[in-house]
């Protein structure tokens, strides 16, 4: 599922924050044995309470499993089962994360998220959702939750290490958890929700006259002028963080939340192609969803073999589902829409006595109150007051400034900061994924995917014959308004129109050219019938594919080839404005004006990138002066009026470079009137040539300091590096200073990397850093898929690390030279291929007494 998918995807390995880790830093075999018996056997047989029949779990080298079964019941109990064994930590995370309770295993650190998380209120979103469902659904969750339950029964006092260090004990399993983890990943996928956050930060630092200069719109459609009209006259400029009271901690709080990887996640690729566009005359599916870099992944693989269900792909622990693979007669994948379905709402409030009032088309109305119940590791619970305008929850109404963070807030006159998202009501999309696993043809798949509401999908599939895609979700129609930036919540012209119609959003069937494919890049052309988004991501990944695709006849190995290509369509494009008649000249004078060395360097980076063929891989020379170059000319451009690296301002433009077609892309590639062309740190008036003579010789010196003089020893992989790291370091900043020395202890057991990297945001083969602040990388492929049913057995595919996220299992890593190398794992189907695969060790599950 898309990242950036599923837009987070995420494992929060939180028990490690506890001081109790400080007394067990040792070698790795130490931690193994303490904690061998919390890794489930992969043979032998085990007797558990609530199977109706005996269900037989194989698992194949990299440990993915295979269950098979008698009845869909206990496929769905066994799945639950092995969900659990596999990914005890993430699901436990992942639920909490979701209800807002990090507090309750982390501590004080981060109850600023679970402040943000309780404001937006996803239990509500779940429990309307679990509520549409078919009584046949809600069956499917309730046998899957008894199935988690059993794991949780048997292994109660043998958990993994960072639940049994943390003292937490996990509540059982409801039915209910499943749909909260779903929306947790929709909401994950709330791209739009950062960029609105960030432009009221932009805002204040440059004003709403140049803010549109800085928003993500394509460099084919006009800049939002007319949307950034909606800001002027608030007074935001240079005091917004006084005029919006806690919006510096709703960007903060959004920000930790992101960096769990749940919020704002824009990537993932697909295609299919044709069969006269294949070797074999059949179809072929491709897809790779985009995840922050992370132990474990979101996703594990999984098979299931029953008389009534049978699927192979990509699994999320915690939900009773295949969200992307093969069944047999029908592949399907999925990459994101980018669809904007949420939307900031700037709220006029005043306080009268206990009462909190916003203003509504001239009236002040009273805001609804919601209590909420904080409770927090070593500290007494904290009970708080949440408010609720016609347009959703006021963020900042929890979020804000305080002596103390245990101190509750009192939100006084000012503006609130309203989150109006699209409802759950009616929304049957639990049934529709479900159905969509089941289809049998691509007929079959466009029947399901019409009735998937609760996430904004590009939902690409294929059967032996044809191929289609779909696109899913739910998009409000807006009175005024794009959705880009924050509008007045008192005017009634900014709110929303129902939503758009499902039958006009796009899809295609067995196109002329011979192949579909997305990459999260604007799929409908501007002025479409429907208002999927403002938000798209860069458009380079889906040039690339359509360039591949496109390009002689196909198979599994042209398909795994596409998914590792590293080649960047935008080298190529940076080169013609380099040549462009408009520049070459004023550029090649802006060079001359260099001071000698600075000359010097610039004439050799200009050259180089002239002949740069646009292939990142980890060991090229050209690669890094390229990224040194992009990585400088964003500071060249833009630090001067957003600065310094960490001002609030800067790192706004560098999220939304994360998630959108970016500024720094759209200056590069045009802009020539920019205000921002100009270094306000200097008497004279700069325009586009000096600041990109300066980039170029700043490039070279940038790869200098990093790398050394001698050019031969350049490589992008020595500036560009994998690190996969487990969410209980990433959350460190969030601890206290003892808290932080036991995660740093535990860093070598828990984490892996570094490894060279190759690729940008703008390759097939993804490795996205933080544009113009490093080049580490936090966006990658997190999965990979490939179906050809020209083969005996159509799927293979791979993972991005460990199927275990136990650090004691030795299935916890071995999946990232497998991922780095691209060695795929088929999923056999036929019988007489599964031994081939998943060998002779078999875990018998039996039913209790028998």
């Amino acid at each position: 599922m898309p990242s950036r998918l599923f837009r987070p995807l995420t494992s929060l390995t939180l028990g490690a924050l506890i001081s109790g880790l400080l007394g067990l830093t040792g070698c790795q075999s130490l931690f193994d044995s303490r904690y061998r018996d919390s890794v489930p056997p992969d043979q032998g047989t085990v007797r558990i309470q609530g199977l109706a029949q005996s269900v037989v779990v194989r698992r194949n080298a990299l440990g993915m499993p295979l269950i098979e079964t008698n009845t869909f019941h206990d496929a769905l109990f066994a799945l639950g089962y092995v969900h659990a064994g596999d990914r005890l930590s993430q699901m436990v995370g992942m639920r909490l994360m979701a209800e807002g309770r990090l507090a309750e295993m982390a501590g004080p650190g981060v109850l600023e998220i679970d402040r943000f998380m309780r404001a937006v209120n996803l239990k509500q979103s779940a429990d309307t959702l679990y509520k549409n469902a078919s009584p046949r659904i809600k069956q499917f969750f309730e046998v899957y939750a008894r199935g988690v339950n059993a794991y949780l029964f048997r292994y109660r006092d043998k958990l993994p290490m960072d639940l049994a260090e943390s003292g937490y004990k996990p509540a059982y399993w409801k039915p209910e958890d499943s749909v909260l983890v779903f929306c947790l990943l929709n909401f994950g996928l709330s791209v739009n929700l950062q960029e609105e956050i960030a432009s009221l930060v932009l805002a204040q630092k440059v004003g709403a006259d140049k803010l549109s200069w800085l928003m993500p719109i394509y460099p084919d459609e006009p800049l939002p002028f007319d949307e950034a009209e909606k800001l002027k006259g608030l007074n935001l400029t240079g005091n917004a963080f006084a005029t919006i009271p806690g919006l510096r901690q709703v960007d903060s709080a959004a920000a930790q939340v992101a960096a769990l990887n749940m919020l704002g996640v824009a990537a993932s690729n697909n295609w299919a192609i044709a069969p006269r566009n294949s070797r074999s005359g059949k179809s072929l599916l491709a897809n790779d969803t985009h995840l922050p870099l992370q132990m474990p992944s979101v996703w594990n693989f999984v098979q299931i073999r029953s008389p009534k269900f049978q699927a192979a792909g990509v699994s999320v622990a915690g939900v009773p589902a295949v969200v992307a693979g093969f069944n047999g007669k029908l592949a399907w994948g999925m990459t994101m829409v980018m669809g904007d379905n949420q939307d900031l709402f700037l709220e006029r409030l005043k306080r009268e006595g206990n009462r909190l009032y916003y203003q509504a088309d001239g009236q002040w109305l009273p805001a609804r109150e919601r209590q909420e119940t904080f409770f927090i590791k070593g500290e007494r619970p904290i009970r708080e007051t949440l408010y609720e305008t016609r347009n959703g929850p006021l963020l900042n109404s929890v979020l804000g400034e305080r002596k103390h963070m245990l101190q509750p807030l009192q939100l006084a006159s000012g503006y609130g900061l309203a989150l109006k998202q699209a409802s759950m009501d009616g929304d049957r999309s639990l049934d529709a994924f479900f159905d969509l696993s089941r289809a049998q043809s691509v007929e079959q798949a466009f029947d399901a995917t019409r009735e998937v509401r609760a996430m904004a999908l590009n939902i690409l599939f294929a059967d032996a014959e044809h191929i289609g895609w779909q696109v899913t979700g739910r998009f409000p129609n807006r009175r005024e308004g794009r959705g880009l930036l924050p509008s007045p919540g008192w005017d009634d012209r900014y709110g929303w129109d129902s939503f758009a119609d499902p039958m006009l959003y796009p899809m295609d069937q067995d196109p002329p050219q011979g192949w579909l494919g997305t990459a999260n890049h604007r799929t409908a052309p501007a002025g479409y019938g429907v208002q999927l988004s403002n938000s798209w991501y860069y458009p380079e990944r889906a040039e690339r594919i359509a360039e591949l695709a496109g390009r002689g006849k196909h198979d599994q190995q042209s398909m795994i080839a596409m998914q590792y290509d590293q080649t960047t369509p935008f080298a190529a494009k940076l080169k013609a404005v380099f040549e462009d008649p408009g520049m070459a000249q004023p550029l090649k004078q802006a060079i001359d004006a260099l001071p000698g060395i600075e000359r010097d360097k610039a004439r050799e980076a200009l050259s180089r990138l002239l002949a740069f063929d646009g292939r990142l891989s980890p060991a090229s020379a050209d690669a890094a002066l390229y990224g040194a170059f992009l990585h400088e000319s964003a500071r060249q451009i833009f630090l001067d009026e957003l600065g310094p690296d960490d001002s609030p301002a800067w790192r706004a433009l560098i999220q939304t470079a994360n998630t959108s077609y970016s500024a720094q892309a759209d200056h590069l590639l045009g802009r020539l009137d920019s205000p921002f062309w100009d270094d306000i740190r200097t008497p004279q008036q700069e325009d586009k040539p000096a600041i990109l003579a300066r980039s170029l010789a700043a490039a070279v010196t940038f790869v200098e300091s990093h790398l050394g003089t001698d050019r031969k020893a350049w490589q992008w992989g020595k500036l560009h590096r994998y690190v996969w790291a487990t969410e209980t370091t990433r959350l460190a900043p969030y601890m206290s200073a003892s808290q932080r020395a036991g995660i740093n202890a535990l860093k070598g057991y828990l984490d892996r990397g570094p490894y060279p990297a190759g690729g940008d945001h703008s390759t097939l083969n993804v490795s996205a850093y933080n544009w113009g602040q490093d080049f580490d990388t936090w966006l990658i492929p997190a999965m990979r898929i490939v179906v050809d049913f020209g083969q005996n057995e159509p799927m293979m595919g791979v993972n991005s690390s460990g199927q275990s996220g136990n650090p004691a299992s030795p299935h916890y890593a071995d999946g990232i030279d497998a991922w780095l190398k691209g060695r795929y794992v088929t999923f056999p189907f036929q019988p007489q291929n599964l031994d081939k695969v998943y060998g002779s060790k078999r875990l018998i599950l039996m039913p209790a007494g028998r």
